[in-house]
């Protein structure tokens, strides 16, 4: 599913809201997500997951197609672990 189809969900779910009512509000919760990501906190949603961010110190890579090695910086990479009640739901017909 992308964006502008979680948007129509929502919209039809939600028939009393304007779709590009619902494109806001959606937009609003990602960039505070990204914006807390970015400020280094960890956002919990209760039974969806946790976000978080992890540092990665630099190393020396490969090239696949040539071989060649390669220097790769440190960075910070987005990080998201699922909850009990998604993971529950996920494998309730494994």
């Amino acid at each position: 599913m992308i964006k502008s189809e979680l948007v129509q969900k929502i919209a039809e779910q939600n028939p009393q809201l304007y779709q590009r009512d619902v494109e806001n509000i959606v937009n609003a919760i990602l960039d505070e997500i990204v914006g807390a990501l970015a400020r280094g906190d960890r956002v919990e949603l209760r039974g969806f997951g946790a976000f978080s961010v992890k540092a990665r110190s630099a190393r020396v890579g490969r090239n696949p197609r040539t071989g060649e090695h390669v220097e790769v910086e440190d960075k910070v990479v987005p990080f998201f672990k699922t909850g009990k009640e998604m993971r529950e739901r996920l494998n309730k017909g494994a």
